[in-house]
């Protein structure tokens, strides 16, 4: 019971991660370009995209964010419980995170960089893929590591109202059932995930700093 309360946490936090990455990079590429100034400026745009994606979707609490959910998670998985149903959540509510963390790390790329590009005739996506996203590699591996950790969060959040895991674990089987062991024991792994992540992150970081000072 408890490796398959670890799996399903672990399923829930990358599967999410992944999705919302690839809805939240391309808006968090698309507001750093498009900003006054951005190569490729949109002003329009960069405000709806901005309000309407990014800061409304972030402003909706993951609790109430599920509820609204539901009738889309019931179209894309048949039902609206159980750990896979939670990734739709998970993965929406994530992705204004993912877009926001791209578009702050991208903007604290030195402008000179990118006008060295801009007069060696660099395309716009040279200019994403070879001076923006690898300059900025440290500062997203940071921000995403972070977001991973806070999916911790909601995953056990998750677990609590049907999606599994290791909140499920906790909470359901441990607390309301009196077995208290089980409870602690949910709490621990779930500290233990969180420094996993945290180390992992960090190293990868701190390797690739590394690799650039040589």
């Amino acid at each position: 019971m408890i490796l398959k309360a670890i799996l399903e946490t672990i399923y829930m936090i990358f599967a999410s991660m992944f999705i919302a990455s690839i809805i939240g990079m391309p808006i968090g590429i698309y507001l750093s370009i498009s900003k006054k100034g951005g190569i490729k400026e949109n002003l329009i745009v960069n405000r709806i995209l901005d309000l309407l994606i990014v800061n409304i979707t972030r402003s909706i609490p993951f609790v109430v964010l599920i509820v609204l959910l539901i009738p889309l998670s019931r179209f894309f998985v048949g039902k609206s419980y159980g750990t896979t149903a939670f990734i739709i959540p998970l993965s929406i509510g994530t992705a204004p995170f993912v877009a926001r963390i791209l578009e702050n790390s991208l903007n604290e790329v030195s402008y000179g960089l990118i006008e060295a590009g801009i007069s060696m005739g660099a395309s716009t996506k040279d200019i994403i893929f070879k001076i923006l996203i690898p300059e900025a590699t440290p500062s997203i591996i940071n921000g995403i590591t972070l977001t991973l950790i806070s999916l911790v969060g909601y995953s056990a959040i998750a677990g609590i109202i049907g999606g599994g895991g290791l909140g499920d674990l906790a909470v359901v089987q441990g607390f309301q059932r009196g077995n208290h062991k089980l409870m602690y024991l949910s709490t621990l792994l779930l500290i233990i995930l969180v420094q996993i992540i945290q180390f992992i992150g960090t190293n990868v970081v701190k390797k690739i700093e590394e690799k650039r000072g040589r």
